[in-house]
């Protein structure tokens, strides 16, 4: 039976975190985002520039979430939502220090830690909160750390590439951690809106795609009709 228990560790748990980074911004900025295959294991985290944002969650574990953003990584980020929203581009902010951006940057990533903690919370079936992150534009780098020991505490950091490739990183530290899961269980099924109004729609098309050919004239029934035969 001790073959068979499955073991969620801190590097999975951070592997959950970059699927939500990967999937958030695809769906609030219609654009390709994606994550190196190697992570690289640090010994502190810290905000850098051009954009730092921050947040720490604890539970049923503590940690810290920091990604850094180039001012270019940033503003095509920030566009992409803005267009994906609908709004013009004489609208736009022109420069990454725009509060506009830190606004637009700080929602995605109140975004993507609200994905994680809801895809990781039924995995690991435990409770987790996430403070409001804080965004920063800064011009120098700085450190910070959760104020509490953290048991063991790993820090790893994460190359992530844009579309139009722009870098950013994010830095991930939490404590030492296992999760073994002892029984089976049924996780909850994700409810998409998006997903579930696009097979709707789908369906609707489907419907009268086939009920257009249904009621199509023949070509043959025309040529009969006007010969009355």
């Amino acid at each position: 039976m001790t073959n068979s228990l499955k073991i969620v560790r801190t590097d999975d748990i951070l592997m959950k975190l970059c699927g939500s980074v990967v999937s958030v911004l695809f769906k609030t900025t219609d654009s390709q985002v994606s994550h190196a295959a190697m992570v690289q294991s640090i010994s502190r985290t810290g905000l850098k520039p051009d954009i730092g944002c921050f947040s720490i969650f604890d539970g049923g574990f503590s940690g810290l979430v920091v990604i850094n953003f180039s001012g270019e990584a940033a503003l095509e980020i920030y566009r992409g939502y803005m267009t994906h929203m609908g709004m013009p581009e004489s609208e736009f902010a022109k420069s990454h220090i725009s509060d506009e951006v830190g606004d637009v940057m700080g929602e995605l990533m109140n975004q993507i830690l609200g994905d994680f903690i809801n895809k990781i919370s039924k995995q690991l079936q435990t409770s987790i909160n996430q403070s409001q992150p804080k965004m920063l534009t800064i011009n120098k780098q700085l450190t910070i750390s959760i104020d509490t020991n953290l048991d063991e505490a790993i820090a790893r950091r994460v190359s992530f590439k844009t579309q139009d490739n722009h870098i950013f990183y994010l830095e991930f530290a939490m404590d030492k951690t296992e999760f073994i899961q002892l029984n089976e269980f049924d996780e909850e099924n994700e409810f998409d809106p998006d997903e579930l109004f696009a097979e709707h729609s789908g369906k609707k098309n489907k419907a009268a795609e086939a009920e257009a050919k249904d009621i199509a004239p023949d070509p043959e029934d025309d040529l009969l009709n006007e010969l009355g035969i």
